[in-house]
């Protein structure tokens, strides 16, 4: 709602204060109109059909909808679907996806923002560095209770057992609103081949789990019978209904393998609903993988038969072919929630809605892709980047006529604001080109950034700005904000760079880079390439011996002086006389260890350039992951204040830089 309010001068004529008041009124009219949230926002009784979310780019940002207030195993408003977001436990999980503390408290801060009703934070068990990330968010973005009342929900996973739940309660219990959630398998699969259980064993496992947590103090207590997809419903209706006698208020049900088609897991959610004891005192949830990619169809098949939790991650990531993806759930909700899920004999009305703010999902979406290193494919559902392009002619026509007849939601919706390759305001961004006009551009493009990541951006955007004719276009802007916002742990800065290659010649490369001492050094190395000799001295300059994994790289655009933007992988080699310091695996949910793998980005119109400014990236993630892992171990050990220098030298850092980095 917009007021217009201010100084009023008396009409010189009657007849003219008339016209002049019905004009204003007729303004106050329309601007209270498009200021009202779209329709999928609408309270139920309020809403109408409608194709499309948003009805015009100018629309601003909708008020996140109100949700009922929280309560354990309850949710007031039958209609309500709490949002589960596990990017930072399960989407961790995928290979290559490892996220330092910094980078999982951004994400967190972002999640809040775009309103999920619980966060699992992660594992803590896994690592003292998991175990500190989930303390800091829960101590933190558990702890900001926003204007309308709304904190999230903080959860660590744990495995049925005292260390395990211990350890996540240690993690978690400093949030407004802390919550376990403790699991074991129960297919026959798994408790013959994996945990060489009986389903007796099981069942007294589950019940001593969730009274052990509930003993900590914890009322909210989340239990997932592992792998349900496959496991017999009779022994499921056993073993939920004895964990929730223990204390359980949501029964999580996983299709682990991703085995189930929509209308089986429906038909389980439904059957266990009806069937298990006391299952109107608990949330049933879902959690289902992509394996056969049904995870989201699965989920709202949930939805659509009692389930109030659904479990998912930004853009899908996860185990193997990853999860029920946020952004499809919540659109499909919004969209269809008000007339698509109405069962005969359910709670509710069937008219179903969450409290997802969606115009902060493009947003959420790349901070989750660049900190992770896995971006979507051009053609992924909601924030792919061709999600919102038409190619064909017939499409294009339809588009300029009226945009509905091929888009049932439109960008502005999510937070991507149409434009052209130009902001649109008509500012062309070129090396004149203000701070100013750089942020607005970048907001419209989706990109919410704090005043330190702002300036990062735009020393990167002049200096590169320089160098390139013609302006920037969005996809370089882009880049850069990949290169420079996204960097929250940062030892070494690259200063300088030279190579010498030719096919003669054996290609040489002087490197010079400001360690976080605040002494600039620099040396120089012969390689196979120009980048492998740039690797190269980075490795001697950090003093570290790492294996690259993945290299890529690809233009942003077209043209000779396009921007080139390269992502790479690495993990830890232990070596060269630092052998057994690196830290190289932590414990995964399944028992395993899982080895630690560091990504890094990096743009300029120089692929050399680009590929150093991508090794570093990945190099500054794995020094402090791991200077983060030996302060706490020491710590633990009792190695008191000394343990930053120490870990410090662990990692090839002498101490006066530890000190620094400390």
């Amino acid at each position: 709602m917009v007021s217009i309010s201010g100084p009023a001068a008396p009409p010189r004529f009657p007849a003219a204060g008339l016209l002049l008041a019905g004009l204003l009124l007729l303004l106050s009219l329309t601007l209270t109109a498009a200021f009202l949230p779209p329709p999928a926002l609408l309270p139920p009784q309020a809403s109408k059909p409608a194709t499309c979310l948003f009805s015009s780019s100018s629309a601003p940002p909708p008020l996140r909808r109100p949700r009922p207030p929280y309560e354990p195993g309850r949710i007031s408003d039958p209609d309500y679907v709490r949002v589960f977001d596990t990017t930072l436990r399960d989407g961790e999980q995928s290979p290559g996806a490892t996220l330092t503390s910094s980078e999982k408290l951004e994400i967190a801060k972002q999640l809040a923002k775009l309103g999920v009703d619980v966060i699992e934070a992660g594992f803590p068990i896994a690592s003292p560095d998991d175990f500190e990330a989930v303390k800091r968010i829960a101590d933190t973005v558990g702890n900001a209770v926003f204007e309308d009342g709304y904190v999230p929900v903080i959860c660590g996973l744990s495995r049925a057992n005292e260390k395990d739940i211990g350890r996540s309660w240690d993690a978690v219990k400093g949030a407004v609103r802390p919550r376990i959630h403790t699991f074991i398998a129960t297919s026959k699969i798994h408790m013959e081949s994996k945990l060489n259980k009986t389903p007796d064993e099981v069942v007294d496992i589950a019940v001593k789990a969730v009274e052990y947590a509930k003993s900590l103090g914890c009322d909210d207590i989340e239990f997932s019978p592992e792998d349900a997809g496959r496991s017999d419903p009779e022994f499921l209706v056993r073993i939920l209904g004895e964990v929730i006698k223990a204390g359980a208020t949501t029964l999580n049900i996983p299709d682990t393998t991703g085995w189930n088609m929509p209308w089986e897991f429906g038909g389980l959610i439904r059957q266990l609903k009806k069937t298990v004891p006391g299952a109107d005192s608990v949330i049933f949830s879902t959690h289902c993988q992509n394996d056969l990619g049904l995870s989201t169809a699965n989920s709202l098949a949930g939805a659509m038969n009692g389930a109030r939790q659904v479990e998912c991650t930004i853009n899908g990531i996860g185990e193997r072919a990853g999860n029920a993806a946020l952004e499809e759930i919540v659109m499909a909700i919004a969209l269809k929630g008000d007339e698509q899920f109405r069962e005969e004999g359910y709670q509710g009305s069937g008219r179903l809605y969450t409290a997802i703010n969606h115009v902060h999902i493009t947003a959420a979406s790349r901070m989750v892709a660049e900190y992770t290193g896995m971006t979507c494919q051009p053609h992924k559902a909601i924030v792919g980047v061709n999600a919102f392009q038409h190619e064909s002619g017939i499409h294009q026509d339809g588009m300029i006529k009226n945009k509905a007849t091929y888009e049932i939601m439109t960008p502005e919706s999510i937070g991507l604001m149409r434009g052209e390759s130009q902001s649109g305001a008509g500012i062309v961004l070129g090396k004149h080109s203000g701070r100013n006009a750089v942020s607005t551009r970048l907001k419209e493009l989706g990109y919410e950034l704090d005043k330190d990541k702002l300036n990062a951006v735009f020393a990167r955007f002049k200096e590169v700005a320089e160098k390139k004719k013609g302006g920037l276009e969005d996809d370089d802007l882009e880049a850069l904000v990949t290169d420079s916002a996204y960097n929250t742990d940062v030892f070494y800065t690259l200063k300088d760079l030279t190579v010498t290659t030719g096919m003669s010649g054996i290609p040489t490369a002087t490197v010079t880079m400001l360690g976080p001492d605040g002494v600039t050094r620099f040396v120089a190395c012969t390689g196979t390439g120009p980048v492998d000799a740039v690797y190269k001295a980075i490795d001697k300059l950090v003093g570290i011996k790492v294996q690259l994994d993945t290299y890529g790289m690809q233009a942003v655009n077209e043209g000779i002086d396009a921007l080139a933007i390269t992502r790479v992988t690495i993990s830890p080699v232990e070596g060269d006389g630092i052998e057994g310091t690196i830290s190289r695996a932590s414990l995964h949910a399944n028992g395993n260890m899982k080895l630690r793998k560091f990504s890094g980005s990096g743009s300029d119109g120089d692929i050399v350039i680009a590929s150093a400014r991508a090794y570093t990236s990945a190099v500054n993630k794995l020094l402090a992951w791991n200077l983060r892992r030996n302060q706490m171990d020491d710590e633990k050990g009792g190695g008191g204040a000394g343990g930053g220098v120490e870990a410090a030298e662990k990692v090839g850092m002498d101490s006066e830089t530890a000190v620094v980095a400390k």
